[in-house]
């Protein structure tokens, strides 16, 4: 029987996910099925019942995207300790009548700049713009990459200064460094090596009220979202800062998903070529 998998979210038909789980399958010679499907947005838990059940005991497994990811999150009857810290899932496991729940995109984003970019987060003075859900997916496995400092800086200060004392007090997470907060007028007269966009300004175009002058000499300016130049990408590339978009974390992150549900980790970089050439 083929196992089957599926994406949620809405909208959804922009999805690049099928396609990349398809050249993961046949990369490793796994046999599965993996569709998208747009799911109501009152609707994640019956449409999540609804596929397992039409499987006929072959749903195994299910990505999750905006806007669910929290609602993933409290559906998990167990998460792993990634999840837990994110608060949020988009990794399900189906099994035994049981929902596990995991996080995957921060370690999407370590592996893209690790391995596709040649950006070791370690010992990097990191800016972490925004303080909304696909922040805190990244927080913990940058933590654990031992950065020489990492800020979290937000529209508003206090909802950054939350979250990284949430961090900092986060129980058995044996970092080296805490995490700091600051609104974006706190970030006059510091420098950074590595800055993350994790806020969704790129995806409407807006401007973020960001120095120029935190970028540092060969700073890598890194933008979640894909497929776009945003105005981040745009004030980056006037610095020489070094620019790149998320479209690695996309299929890192797919493909830590695919290690969880069928104990291969595929091999990325073709896939990524593959989507590049479109």
């Amino acid at each position: 029987m083929t196992d089957r998998y599926a994406v949620f979210g809405n909208p959804i038909g922009h999805s690049k996910s099928p396609r990349i789980h398809s050249l993961f399958a046949a990369q490793t010679g796994q046999d599965i099925s993996y569709q998208a499907i747009l799911a109501e947005r009152d609707g994640f838990a019956a449409a999540i019942s609804a596929f397992i059940a039409a499987a006929k005991g072959s749903a195994r497994g299910a990505n999750v995207t905006v806007p669910f990811k929290a609602e993933a999150f409290r559906l998990a009857t167990w998460r792993t300790p990634r999840a837990e810290a994110a608060g949020a899932v988009n990794t399900l496991s189906f099994e035994a009548g049981a929902i596990g729940g995991d996080n995957t995109d921060g370690a999407g984003l370590v592996r893209d700049l690790k391995r596709n970019l040649g950006c070791d987060p370690a010992g990097r003075r990191i800016l972490l713009l925004g303080a909304g859900g696909a922040a805190r997916g990244v927080i913990l496995p940058l933590l654990l990459e031992n950065p020489a400092e990492l800020v979290i800086a937000n529209r508003s200060e206090e909802t950054a200064a939350r979250l990284a004392l949430e961090f900092a007090r986060l129980p058995g997470c044996a970092v080296s460094v805490k995490p700091d907060g600051t609104g974006f007028t706190g970030l006059g007269g510091r420098q950074f090596d590595l800055i993350i966009n994790a806020t969704s300004a790129g995806l409407g175009g807006a401007v973020l009220p960001l120095p120029t002058s935190v970028f540092a000499p060969r700073c890598v300016a890194y933008e979640m979202v894909y497929g776009r130049e945003t105005p981040f990408m745009q004030q980056a590339r006037a610095t020489g800062a070094r620019v790149a978009d998320g479209l690695g974390m996309l299929v890192e992150q797919a493909a830590e998903a695919f290690f969880v549900w069928r104990g291969v980790r595929p091999h990325t970089a073709p896939v990524l070529a593959a989507l590049k050439g479109n």
